[in-house]
C-alpha cells in the first residue's frame, strides 16, 4: 500500500502486477527469491523488494510536496524503523495472537499502544506526525496502524488516542489511498500489465 502510494504520488508511471501469494508467478519468483510483495524491477534489471526503499526510490525520482525534505530526513527514517521493527512486531503479535500463546491478546494490544501513545503525542503538537504537511512517515506508518485499528475497531473508536484516530480516518479518505486500493485481476505469466497510472 505505501509503496504504491509513493509511486503514484511521484506520478511514476509502473506496470502493475497484482499476484496472489499462495500462486505466485514463476516472473516474480525469477526477479526476487524472497517471493513477497512489493516488488520493483527497475529499468535497468535491478529490483527493489522492501516497500520502503521503493518509496525512497520514488521520492528521489519527484518530490513534488517534499514528503523527504532534508530537515526532517533523520526524524522520519527514526519513527519508521520504529514503526517497521518494534511496533510492527506487536501488530502482527496482536492481530494473530493465536499463534504466539505466551501473552493474551490484550497484552499485545497493550504493547502496542505504546507507539499509538507516541504518535497521538506528536499529533497533538500538528496536524502531521511530524510537520504541519504530510512527510513520508504519515504514508509509511498509516497502513500498520490502519491494521491495528481494525483488529478491533470497536475498541479502536472508544480508545483514548482522539488525534491518532482523526488523522488516521483523514488518511484513509485520501485520494491517493483510495487510488492505491483499486484492485486488478490478478497477475498470470503470459498475462499483459496494466499501468499503476492507470488506477488514479
Amino acid at each position: 500500500m505505501r509503496a504504491r502510494m509513493a509511486l503514484l504520488y511521484a506520478s511514476i508511471n509502473v506496470e502493475l502486477r497484482e499476484v496472489l501469494l499462495k500462486e505466485k508467478p514463476q516472473a516474480m519468483l525469477v526477479i526476487s527469491l524472497k517471493g513477497t510483495v512489493p516488488v520493483l524491477q527497475l529499468g535497468d534489471t535491478s529490483v527493489l523488494d522492501e516497500s520502503r526503499e521503493i518509496m525512497h526510490w520514488a521520492l528521489a525520482q519527484n518530490d513534488p510536496e517534499r514528503w523527504c525534505s532534508a530537515d526532517l530526513a533523520d526524524a522520519i527514517d527514526d519513527l519508521i524503523a520504529r514503526n517497521d521493527g518494534p511496533f510492527k512486531a506487536d501488530l502482527d503479535h496482536y492481530k494473530y495472537w493465536q499463534r504466539f500463546p505466551a501473552e493474551s491478546q490484550q497484552q499485545y494490544r497493550t504493547q502496542g499502544e505504546v507507539f499509538l501513545a507516541e504518535l497521538e503525542g506528536l499529533l497533538t503538537r500538528q496536524p502531521y506526525l511530524l510537520a504541519e504537511r504530510l512527510t513520508m512517515a504519515d504514508i509509511a506508518i498509516f497502513p500498520f496502524v490502519r491494521q491495528f485499528a481494525f483488529v478491533d475497531k470497536d475498541w479502536f473508536d472508544q480508545s483514548p488516542y482522539p488525534k491518532l484516530r482523526a488523522w488516521l480516518d483523514q488518511l484513509l479518505k485520501s485520494e491517493l489511498f483510495l487510488a492505491a486500493m483499486k484492485k486488478s485481476p490478478p497477475w498470470q505469466d503470459g498475462d499483459s500489465a496494466m499501468t499503476l497510472s492507470s488506477l488514479i
